[in-house]
């Protein structure tokens, strides 16, 4: 039955709320911690940092406290947990009480390390789990349930509100935190612990990225432990995860296994809130969705958002907190963090930012120290604004204890609230399930197509496969399609956007034309348009029709090769821009392999240029390839009447800083999933020199802050921190290896570059780091400047036009202005006497932007995006974008590929040397001047109305 609240009922949920609020009234019987209150409150560095609902701890007899696992209580200085002392707490915890905790393996780390999620609730509740899961299946999805079924669902169902802690290794204290606060849910008999009992399914990830905690562990422990000079302390570890730092909360595409299995499990279980816990901003920030915010995404979550983070400020003030505060740091813009699963699946994402000093160690904290700019997220933190009516301290001496005790009272507020208001929780959930789908069918766009037959099926394989991991319904259309003057063939893929998660469908497929203000910042990209980072054909449909159409549901997307019999030249594999087809060049690693250079007829079928040329004494090895990678290999002729060159595989070396190691990581989880041969070297590699004897290509990603930290990056003070493995520290080491990692490669190792591409060698430039070869002298004519101080474009996708499309790096595209993500503020240039090594080019302008927004657009006007210079014998490629841009921009892959594998044949000897610039008008022609009369914008650029 519905509950209805009456006058009655809402003065109840008032004195529920008043009571709870004042729940450190436990039952007089039960026996407190008296060494736990001692501990804790010697810990706490200021009597306001601790709050009625934390300062106890009750003993018990059959459920292990964190002190009787591990000889301490959570908070103690100087000691972090380790991720398998944390989830085998969990598993004592779950051994102890059985009818009140259940454990759920959801996988596996990069690493090998097991992902859990802990469920604590009433024994009632834990026996109802199973039901409460396909109860909670059921409001997500509303077209199986009618509106009656739904009101007597949410009233025989308890909503789960989980937890996650440790997605940011540095952010410590969470994962300690949830031991105790998991602790005390089970243990604690006050009203506001059975209430939430009573009311919710408490869930926890208790250490979200694995891996990263135990590396972190050992770099605290060996280099930070000691350090208490917030103003100078040493380096972090350079890794957290296997390959990614603070992006494992931008994996949009979710690349890494343990964002995949969260995402799973959400769609198993259907969690209506998510609240992940982080640590930045002092004293806790609590999340509300501020501007700009996702418009797609349905009305109600903002409503919710404040009425939790302002109930949590007002409460944690009242206790006496002081800086606790909300609204002014991260905003509801980008679908693509990990927690946003809730909120992209109609459920809710919660954060806090609790401050923290990354590690256990108790120190004097320097808030306030004058460095603060006017475009500061929230501003100066220790001044009193309308979001934050209790400001932080200037300075404070703050202890992981103090973290505890913020995180876990809030949490526990949170929770109060939750569970004050269980029924509206899932009315909520089930009301914008069902509005989303409504939405899809009573505004424009309906659906998006993918249409059938596009020349590289692996990239729609790409796109299908991320959305279909996020649950969203996909289907094949039985026949051709004709909407208005529009036809699609039979096969094409349908969205139709009535369905539970068609506003999560158009957040990804949309173009973000809609960024409300040109001058507010946004918390991450502005942009992720799916089509046009995939260089997919995904067409967005405003006719109702396409709701008709018949099609049938996808199971999966599968790409099948396709390879006949060899001709006199053997085979020709298609080059239709698949990254595939490099992968298969790097897989074939004892077959000599050729490339076209132009396109040309093979048994009637067009060869496009950049196709292989196998011999057919490799067929054997061929055809498993084609078949798995989804190419396509025809018969090739004797002569393919072209021009051709060798594409011998080349030693590829990846250049990472110690300091600066996530960008980097990025294309080493690309080269990783395309099986590309390559050494990661550093510093040390670099300036022990013979590079050339060694290397036939080095890449230098993006990475650091500008292109001063590529080379110099960490500076030399302070101790030596080395990263590499011993018995006390075994995480040290891994993906690399350092006596020391302060240093950079600095000029000595510039000289190493400069010998090693004169030498013949192909040195690649990313984004900032391209800003390296010109800004330091390893190339000429070619500058590295920067944009103005109102230039902000964050991550839009824009124009780039193909000045050269003969040039190798574009094989595999066909079109002559194409989509690429802003990468950088570093902008290139070169002067018009080597304007021929200019192989693409921004347009620049606003109407150059194709998704997001690009504030002060003219300013790249006509900038190289791609400039391939020659020096001495070799070459240096300098990409001003960055061709493989997190787990995303697939359609830009390519670009780098081409690079590495053309690696000799990139000008020169196979007569694909740049062409030469304009010499300047015939003498007959008369010369251009300036009149003084304005432009009148009908001759030349759209956007200046400069002459031609």
């Amino acid at each position: 039955m519905k509950r209805v609240l009456t006058g009655a009922s809402l003065i109840g949920v008032a004195m529920s709320l008043a009571n709870a609020a004042g729940a450190q009234q436990q039952a007089p019987k039960q026996q407190m911690d008296s060494d736990f209150a001692a501990s804790v409150k010697q810990w706490t560095t200021r009597p306001e940092f601790m709050t009625p609902l934390v300062d106890h701890l009750p003993l018990s007899t059959t459920i292990p406290s964190p002190k009787q696992v591990f000889g301490h209580h959570i908070g103690v200085p100087n000691v972090l947990h380790s991720q398998a002392e944390i989830n085998g707490y969990f598993r004592k915890l779950a051994a102890a009480a059985p009818d009140r905790v259940r454990i759920i393996e959801i996988g596996k780390t990069n690493e090998g390390r097991d992902n859990i999620v802990v469920m604590i609730s009433d024994a009632e509740n834990i026996a109802r789990l199973d039901q409460y899961k396909a109860n909670l299946a059921k409001l997500a999805d509303p077209r199986r349930i009618t509106p009656a079924e739904a009101t007597r669902i949410i009233g025989e169902t308890k909503p789960i509100y989980h937890v996650t802690a440790g997605l940011h290794s540095a952010e410590t204290g969470p994962p300690e935190m949830v031991m105790e606060l998991a602790y005390r849910l089970l243990t604690e008999d006050s009203p506001l612990i059975r209430q939430i009992g009573k009311n919710l399914v408490v869930a926890f990830t208790p250490v979200l990225e694995a891996d990263g905690r135990d590396r972190y562990r050992d770099w605290y422990y060996r280099h930070l432990i000691d350090e208490k000079d917030d103003l100078n302390k040493p380096a972090s570890t350079p890794y957290w995860g296997k390959y990614i730092y603070h992006d494992n909360n931008r994996d949009i595409n979710f690349s890494d296994p343990s964002a995949r299995e969260m995402m799973q499990y959400y769609l198993e279980w259907h969690p209506p809130i998510m609240h992940e816990l982080h640590e930045s901003v002092p004293f806790l920030y609590t999340y509300s969705g501020q501007a700009p915010q996702n418009p797609d995404l349905d009305p109600i979550l903002y409503g919710e958002l404040p009425f939790y983070s302002n109930f949590e400020m007002s409460q944690l003030t009242k206790m006496g907190l002081p800086g606790v505060w909300t609204h002014g740091f991260v905003d509801a813009w980008s679908p693509g963090y990990v927690g946003f699963m809730a909120s992209n699946h109609n459920g809710m994402l919660r954060m806090y930012e609790t401050f923290g000093n990354a590690g256990a160690t108790t120190m004097l904290r320097h808030i306030d120290t004058g460095e603060v700019g006017p475009g500061a997220r929230g501003g100066n933190q220790t001044a009193r604004d309308w979001y934050r009516p209790s400001p932080a301290y200037k300075e404070v001496e703050w202890s992981m204890r103090n973290n505890t005790n913020y995180m876990e009272t809030g949490v526990l507020t949170a929770l109060q609230l939750a569970s004050t208001f269980p029924d509206v929780i899932l009315e909520n959930f089930y009301k914008k399930s069902a509005n989303g789908v409504a939405a899809g069918a009573a505004k424009a766009p309906y659906a998006y197509i993918i249409p059938a037959n596009q020349s590289d099926p692996t990239r729609v394989k790409f796109v299908v496969d991320t959305l279909q991991l996020q649950g969203i319904e996909i289907g094949k259309a039985n026949g051709a399609i004709k909407l208005g003057d529009k036809s699609y063939p039979a096969g094409s893929l349908v969205i139709k956007l009535n369905q539970p998660y068609g506003r999560l469908a158009k957040t990804l497929l949309k173009v973000q034309d809609n960024y409300p203000d040109d001058d507010m910042t946004t918390y991450d990209d502005a942009a992720w348009t799916m089509g046009l980072m995939t260089h997919t054909n995904i067409v967005q449909i405003a006719d109702k029709a396409v709701l008709d159409v018949p099609t049938t549901p996808l199971d999966r997307f599968v790409v099948n090769g396709a390879i006949g019999g060899a001709g006199a030249g053997g085979y020709a594999v298609l080059d239709t821009g698949s990254v595939n087809l490099a992968q298969l060049r790097f897989r074939l690693k004892d077959v000599a392999v050729r490339v076209a250079e132009k396109p040309f007829k093979a048994g009637g079928r067009e060869v496009p240029a950049g196709s292989l040329l196998i011999p057919a004494s490799a067929g054997g090895q061929l055809k498993p390839l084609i078949e798995e990678l989804g190419l396509t290999a025809v018969a090739a002729p004797g002569d393919p009447g072209v021009p051709t060159h060798d594409m011998p595989i080349p030693r590829v070396a990846l250049f990472s800083t110690w300091g600066s190691t996530q960008s980097v990581g990025w294309v080493r989880y690309a080269f990783d999933q395309y099986k590309t041969p390559y050494d990661l070297i550093f510093k040390e590699q670099v300036r022990a020199g013979d590079l050339r004897a060694k290397y036939d290509v080095i890449i230098l990603p993006d990475q650091g802050r500008s292109p001063k930290d590529v080379v110099f990056d960490l500076p030399m003070k302070g101790k030596p921190l080395p990263y590499d493995a011993s018995k006390d520290f075994p995480t040290m080491g891994m993906y690399g290896s350092s006596p020391d990692i302060r240093g950079g490669m600095g000029l000595e190792g510039l000289e190493e570059l400069r010998k090693f591409v004169a030498a013949g060698g192909l040195l690649i430039t990313t984004a900032k780091a391209s800003g390296v070869p010109g800004g330091f002298g390893l190339v000429d004519d070619v500058s590295a400047g920067g944009v103005s101080k109102d230039f902000y474009a964050p991550g839009p996708i824009v124009k780039a036009n193909v000045l050269q499309p003969a040039s190798p790096l574009f094989y595999g595209y066909s079109q002559k202005t194409m989509p690429v993500r802003w990468a950088s503020n570093v902008l290139l240039g070169v002067p018009k006497t080597a304007k021929q090594y200019v192989l693409m080019e921004f347009p620049g302008g606003k109407k150059s932007v194709m998704s997001g927004f690009m504030k002060g657009a003219e300013e790249v006007k006509d900038r190289p995006a791609i400039v391939n210079m020659p020096v001495g014998a070799g070459r240096v490629v300098m990409f001003a974008t960055n061709p493989i841009w997190r787990w995303q921009n697939l359609g830009e892959y390519r670009m780098l590929y081409n690079a590495m594998l053309n690696w000799k044949a990139l000008g020169g000897a196979n007569n694909l040397a740049p062409v030469k610039p304009d010499e300047g008008a015939p003498l007959g022609k008369t010369p251009r001047v300036d009149d003084g009369s304005k432009p009148t914008g009908l001759t030349g650029s759209d956007d200046t109305g400069t002459p031609n």
